[in-house]
């Protein structure tokens, strides 16, 4: 230091410029720990939403890795085969599926949808409105809202009416009017009147 810096007995120490310098860093430090402390919050919230992410996963391929064994299980049901330790063996599989929130969907008069059923077999019935699953081949699988394995089914769609090939029905016993065409009615063979 040279004399100039060191201040004399009679100056003053210069407070003023020094709070100002104290409030600017303290200004700063706060914002820089309100940052700090935002980016953890959103760390902590993106690995929460992430290991969320990876159990769903996880859950999902279990399941699908399940989901065949079901398949195996509903047949020998049908079958009358489910019975004594084999009955247990399945019902604890199944018990797995429901406590991972697996449900099964698809069943015969289900209206059709292709985010839910895939149709491998297409026909039309009087007996439905809609595009209707009549038959079930393969029982589908999801887990909440996301589809783990869709339906296979059969689908019938109504039968269109045919009112245009359709005569009018006669009115008091009169025979229907035929409908006006722009083509001319038939006089028979050319040359002939």
């Amino acid at each position: 230091m040279s004399e100039q810096d060191i201040p004399a007995e009679g100056d003053e120490l210069p407070t003023a410029g020094t709070e100002d310098d104290g409030a600017r860093q303290l200004a700063e430090r706060t914002e820089d720990l309100q940052r700090v402390s935002a980016e953890y919050a959103n760390y902590r919230r993106r690995v929460e939403r992430d290991r969320v992410l990876v159990l769903d996963q996880a859950a999902e391929r279990f399941a699908a890795q399940l989901i065949p064994v079901v398949d195996d299980i509903e047949r020998a049901r049908e079958h009358g085969d489910l019975t004594g330790a084999f009955k247990v063996v399945a019902d604890r599989v199944l018990g797995l599926l429901d406590g991972l929130g697996v449900e099964g969907f698809g069943a015969p008069g289900d209206p059709f949808d292709p985010a839910f059923h895939e149709a491998v077999m297409h026909g039309t019935s009087p007996d439905v409105q809609v595009p209707t699953a009549t038959t079930v081949l393969r029982q589908g699988f999801r887990r909440g809202d996301r589809v783990l394995r869709p339906a296979m089914v059969g689908v019938s769609d109504p039968e269109s009416p045919a009112a245009a090939a359709e005569p009018a029905p006669s009115v008091d016993g009169q025979p229907p009017v035929a409908a006006a065409t722009d083509e001319p009615a038939d006089a028979g063979p050319a040359g002939t009147s």
